[in-house]
């Protein structure tokens, strides 16, 4: 029998799905509604929608691995990843099931 877990890293889509920028792709994990999209510098975020009146969306973690899309919707998972060098200015987070 399989057991899907909350927390951890999940497959969403291809990064295909949402090619070009302003475009989005909306997907439900674990019943919370997520939005992908692709910002205007080609990055592909990921929103938690919250259903609170007023509420603003929440980032996720989003990662790109071998042309897809993961999304990590735990909280707890979301720490920051101090750089080796201190002249790195970009973070990369790798699935850990990739």
């Amino acid at each position: 029998m399989a057991t899907a877990y909350r927390s951890g890293w999940h497959f969403i889509d291809l990064v295909t799905a949402i090619p070009h920028s302003g475009d989005s792709l909306m997907v439900t994990v674990f019943g919370e509604p997520v939005v992908v999209t692709r910002d205007e510098d080609e990055d592909v975020r990921a929103y938690r929608c919250l259903r609170k009146p007023r509420g603003a969306p929440q980032p996720v973690r989003c990662a790109i691995r071998y042309g897809m899309i993961f999304v990590n919707l735990d909280r707890r998972d979301h720490r920051l990843a101090e750089p080796e060098i201190s002249d790195v200015r970009t973070i990369s987070a790798t699935p850990r099931s990739a």
